[in-house]
């Protein structure tokens, strides 16, 4: 039975009426259109009719000038048939991922999932395999009697009295996640009210972007079924911790057997390539912003001492270091050891994100690039004259230094490709002029229920 037939055969057995086909756009929206299920075995193959103006919409569904992409002209949203889900928060309901390809049948220049693809190919081109995942955070609350929302608990970090407050929806969660065929690699309440973390197993890393969007939809809906919001903006309240989504990630061979970025005799047990890469993702790290960080509300939360990083630093298990060695398991170094970068949050596209920090990564690695001193307290506490000894400097402050910094870094553009990312950084710098042109309030509102 081909992996279509298997799909069709799934969809007959659950009853699945309705099947999105979905993508996430240059506004880092989940957005989508549904096939009947009648009609599923033609679609599989023809896909979907879009309109190429959705990749000129920004987050408050207004649509930017960006050359080619106005009311003439369409696309097709083509599913990848292993991306098939069963969603176990919809009746009757299944999904897949996307690719947006032109009408030829060929790789759109502005889908987000083809650059990230095109970045998996280029390391293939070395031998090298990427694994990933997302470490979410995000917030649970519920409705108050002003109309607003308040976090469904005042407890401590890590405490069992915030455990015991989410239990019932933190369970339906991990029950939906494990449905889908994600494993979560543990839980717990973190330091804000009404703050979780749910961080779920790393894989290749286009099953890992597929995975992050999965996430985002089954928390925010499995939570609406409970009468809760869940928002993984990145700071949904000021006052409180914000949410991240750290990217762990590490680079296998081709055959995806041995973990490159190990070495047994290193100091940290990280490997020659493991520290080429840290220093490609730091050369890059401004402009990477503009796509692991890259809404308005971003910036609330990459402050100094808020453990989140603000500083082009690294260092081993250094949670205020932009990157962190995270140490391997005892006994299973060799298959765990990973990088982990602090500057990431769920307001971002995941195929932008980790096609963006592999294209930073390989650059390190092709021109042999060593990073700086690792940095062993919180670069936060050295003067500025200490940090300018050590190369360490502050991050772009705002949403417009990052996109101007990714403007500016000819690498992650050529990678990106022209219409990709001209049209987005059209669309995010739209969303700061607005965003920058409004109140607080309308911030807030507007990352709270979108992401």
């Amino acid at each position: 039975m081909t992996q279509r037939e298997k799909i069709i055969a799934a969809a007959q057995e659950a009853n699945v009426r309705l099947v999105r086909f979905l993508y996430c756009d240059n506004g880092c929206t989940i957005r989508g259109k549904l096939a009947p299920s009648y009609s599923l075995a033609a679609r599989l193959e023809s896909g979907l009719g879009l309109t190429v103006a959705m990749q000129a919409m920004n987050m408050l569904d207004q649509l930017q000038a960006v050359e080619g992409m106005g009311p003439v002209g369409e696309i097709r949203l083509v599913p990848d048939p292993d991306s098939f889900v069963i969603l176990p928060y919809a009746p009757h309901s299944a999904a897949m991922m996307c690719d947006m390809l032109a009408l030829d049948g060929q790789p759109w220049g502005a889908c987000p999932r083809s650059f990230l693809k095109r970045m998996i190919d280029r390391a293939a081109g070395q031998g090298l395999t990427v694994q990933a995942t997302l470490e979410n955070e995000f917030s649970l609350l519920k409705a108050d009697d002003q109309g607003g929302y308040a976090p469904i608990d005042t407890a401590l970090c890590f405490s069992s009295v915030a455990m015991a407050a989410a239990a019932e929806v933190i369970d339906a969660i991990v029950a939906a996640l494990e449905a889908q065929g994600i494993a979560i690699d543990a839980y717990y309440p973190e330091l804000g009210h009404g703050q979780h973390e749910l961080p779920i197993r790393h894989a290749p890393v286009l099953q890992a972007a597929d995975n992050q969007i999965w996430f985002r939809e089954t928390v925010r809906n499995v939570a609406a079924q409970h009468g809760l919001l869940a928002s993984l903006a990145p700071k949904p309240n000021p006052a409180q911790a914000g949410n991240s989504a750290h990217i762990h990630w590490s680079v296998w061979d081709s055959e995806g057997k041995t973990n490159l970025f190990y070495d047994p005799n290193d100091r940290y047990q990280l490997s020659q390539m493991g520290y080429h890469f840290i220093a490609g993702v730091m050369a890059h790290l401004p402009g990477l912003l503009g796509l692991t960080a890259p809404s308005f509300n971003s910036y609330r939360r990459l402050q100094p001492h808020f453990w989140s990083s603000a500083y082009t630093a690294w260092g081993p298990d250094n949670r205020e270091a932009a990157v962190r060695v995270a140490s391997g398991l005892r006994g299973h170094e060799a298959d765990s050891v990973n990088l982990e970068l602090k500057p990431s949050d769920p307001s971002n596209n995941p195929y932008l994100a980790l096609g963006g920090l592999i294209a930073a990564g390989l650059d390190g690695l092709a021109r042999q690039l060593t990073p700086s001193e690792p940095t062993l307290i919180d670069p936060g506490n050295y003067s500025d004259e200490e940090r300018a000894a050590r190369g360490i400097a502050r991050y772009p402050t705002t949403q417009a230094e990052a996109l101007d910094a990714l403007a500016q870094d000819s690498v992650l553009m050529d990678a990106l490709g022209p219409m990709l990312s001209a049209a987005y950084l059209t669309v995010k710098r739209s969303e700061y002029k607005a965003f920058a042109a409004a109140d607080l309030d309308f911030e807030l509102k507007h990352h709270l229920y979108k992401f």
